[in-house]
């Protein structure tokens, strides 16, 4: 089971273990983070042959270059996300770009535009994902299941206060999501849910 929120003593102890070389702590790195790191770039760019080779060229940096990771600026799933996005964007662009340039239809604010859009969803998709649990419940029965803040309430057995506190934070959450900068990439380090 993944868990959302590893200490910060796992992600230096991880970083440790990948700067010595130890193939079982890449491996232990892989299963934590492999379905993070394809879903968000699937979500980029909405390619699963692309998407697969941007997960095999994150987790061959990660093992190359583990000491880029900088436990002070963030837990390390933050980092891996942010790497991810940033190499998922970059292949988008020269996709794009090469379409552009072989006469293909767009224009450089369509790549823009499409740049900006699969940026804002991968970081919701993201956000969501790494809420707390109880928020995104809340979140799933108003959304998903159409439920208002009473019956979410009922739902998840808390009271209407708790509910809509839940629902309230979850959307704050979830409003940072457009925090993409112009070259659809997100903050560095951490901007987000922890």
């Amino acid at each position: 089971m993944e868990r959302h929120d590893a200490p910060p003593r796992w992600d230096r102890k991880m970083q440790q273990r990948l700067a010595r070389g130890e193939a079982a702590a890449l491996g232990e790195f892989y299963d934590r983070f492999a379905s993070l790191v394809h879903g968000l770039a699937h979500r980029v760019l909405d390619d699963e042959r692309a998407a697969d080779a941007v997960t095999r060229e994150v987790f061959a940096r990660v093992w190359e270059n583990p000491e880029a990771y900088d436990p002070r600026q963030g837990p390390l799933r933050s980092w891996v996300a942010t790497l991810t996005h940033r190499l998922a964007v970059q292949r988008l662009r020269r996709t794009e770009t090469a379409a552009l340039a072989e006469g293909g239809p767009g224009s450089t604010e369509e790549l823009e535009r499409k740049v900006r859009h699969a940026s804002v969803a991968a970081r919701a998709d993201y956000i969501v994902t790494s809420m707390p649990a109880p928020l995104r419940a809340a979140l799933e029965l108003a959304y998903f299941e159409r439920r208002d803040y009473r019956q979410t309430a009922a739902d998840l057995g808390v009271t209407e206060d708790e509910a809509r506190r839940r629902l309230r934070l979850g959307l704050q959450l979830l409003s940072t999501a457009h925090d993409v900068g112009p070259s659809g990439t997100p903050p560095e380090h951490g901007g987000g849910a922890r």
